[in-house]
């Protein structure tokens, strides 16, 4: 377990700490590949870091993809859709001659047709990511590694890229990389934000099983991970 925690006396200088240390991740991989991938996530916490990162002006931007490491399965107009909100706050400015690769390939359910499709997409993006940025719930999830999903153990172990994934917590069905896939990386963070956050995770740098915290599947990794923090 390698664990580098890093805290920050606000939202605003993470986002901007978050923001450089990912661009230089991306500058680098261009440099080294031609291209590079980032896999980021939704929900309320990252909407600071995207606005920063997308208004970095010294990224080559066409040559960057970027998708998401899980995804409700809604239309991308959705106000539950975390590619909504990627387009929303990080793919402007400098950022919009970017690529975005969306994880949602239509239909009401993920259907195994429909998650074909999304792989078929995935396939094409450069190995390994230039870096995947996670958060966590309150309940230990990461991803769409949630508590009592019905394909967690293969969400966490099998090559993926993706799979669908049903919880009792996760609301709609979801599409999630799977934990292999994303630890294909140059850089993997963790971006939290608040105490009860804080107090999470060192619940989940506990002993117990993984089931109950999936995030532990990546602290108990042999990758590094640095974790953004701040009150």
């Amino acid at each position: 377990m390698t664990i580098d925690r890093r805290s920050f006396a606000d939202k605003a200088t993470l986002a901007k700490e978050l923001a450089a240390s990912v661009a230089d991740r991306i500058r680098a991989a261009i440099a080294e590949r031609g291209t590079a991938a980032i896999a980021v996530s939704g929900g309320s916490t990252p909407g600071k870091f995207f606005s920063v990162l997308g208004k970095t002006k010294d990224i080559d931007w066409d040559k960057v993809i970027v998708t998401l490491v899980d995804e409700r399965w809604v239309d991308e107009t959705s106000d539950r859709s975390n590619a909504l909100l990627v387009n929303e706050k990080m793919l402007q400015g400098p950022a919009a001659t970017a690529r975005f690769f969306p994880l949602y390939s239509g239909g009401d359910e993920p259907t195994d047709a429909a998650v074909a499709k999304t792989n078929a997409l995935m396939a094409e993006l450069p190995k390994p990511f230039a870096a995947v940025i996670l958060g966590m719930g309150n309940d230990g999830h990461t991803a769409s590694f949630f508590p009592g999903g019905d394909t967690l153990h293969q969400a966490l172990t099998a090559e993926g890229p993706t799979l669908a994934i049903r919880a009792p917590g996760a609301g709609e069905p979801r599409i999630t990389f799977t934990l292999p896939r994303l630890l294909e990386t140059d850089g993997l963070y963790l971006h939290i934000e608040g105490d009860e956050k804080a107090s999470v995770l060192d619940a989940a740098l506990g002993d117990g099983p993984v089931a109950d915290m999936p995030i532990r599947a990546v602290l108990r990794s042999n990758a590094p991970v640095t974790v953004y923090w701040c009150p």
